[in-house]
C-alpha cells in the first residue's frame, strides 16, 4: 500500500527549475536535487491524484482492501481484481442489508455468483407491550440453499465463510448445496 519510487517517473514539479540563480547555475546542486525529485516524484503523482484513491473503481489494487474496510466491507485478496471492485463499490449497500434475507442473498450472487434460498428468521421476537410475559424462546436458526448458476460448482467452505460474516451473531445457520434452484419454492435468486 506503499506508493515507492517508480523508476523513470518523472517529476512534474522539479525542484531544481525552481532553485535561486545561484544554485541553477550549479552543477552539483542541480544533481543533488535531480535525486530529490527521485524520491519526491510518487509522492506529488499520488497527491495529484489523490481523488482516485477514494474511488473503488480507479484505487490502486493494493490500496483497495484498505478502502472497503473503510465502510464495512467484505474484501478477500484472493477474489479477481474486477469483483473485489465491485464489492467495494457495493459495500455500503451490501452493509445497509446486512443480517437480513435479501442483504445475504445479494452478498452470495456478487460474491460467488450463486443462487440462494434463506428460510427461517433468525429468532427475533419482540412485543409492543412493555413488561408483557416473555414468548417461548424461538429457534434462532436459519437455512441457508445454494445452488450454482453458472458452470463453477458452489464450494460450501465459501459459503460458510460468507454467512457467517453476515447473519447476526446469536444466529445458528445450516447451510444446504443443491445441484439447482428448488422446484418446490419459488426462493429469491
Amino acid at each position: 500500500m506503499t506508493r515507492a519510487a517508480v523508476p523513470g517517473l518523472p517529476s512534474r514539479h522539479p525542484i531544481g527549475a525552481q532553485l535561486p540563480a545561484l544554485y541553477a547555475d550549479d552543477d552539483l546542486a542541480q544533481r543533488f536535487i535531480a535525486g530529490l525529485d527521485t524520491v519526491l516524484a510518487p509522492v506529488f503523482a499520488t497527491l495529484d491524484n489523490l481523488h482516485a484513491y477514494f474511488d473503488p473503481r480507479l484505487t490502486p489494487a493494493d490500496f483497495l482492501g484498505w478502502l472497503a474496510s473503510w465502510v464495512g466491507g467484505i474484501d478477500d485478496a484472493n477474489w479477481p481484481l474486477a469483483l473485489r471492485r465491485e464489492a467495494a463499490t457495493r459495500a455500503v449497500e451490501l452493509h445497509r442489508g446486512r443480517g437480513t434475507r435479501r442483504g445475504l442473498t445479494e452478498a452470495l450472487r456478487l460474491v460467488l455468483g450463486v443462487g440462494s434460498d434463506v428460510v427461517g428468521d433468525g429468532g427475533a421476537v419482540w412485543s409492543r407491550t412493555a413488561g408483557s410475559a416473555l414468548p417461548p424462546a424461538p429457534a434462532a436458526e436459519i437455512v441457508v440453499r445454494v445452488w450454482p448458476r453458472g458452470a463453477a460448482a458452489v464450494e460450501a467452505e465459501q459459503v460458510h465463510e460468507i454467512v457467517r460474516a453476515l447473519v447476526p451473531v446469536h444466529t445458528a445457520y445450516r447451510v444446504e448445496v443443491l445441484t439447482g434452484p428448488p422446484s418446490d419454492e419459488g426462493g429469491s435468486t
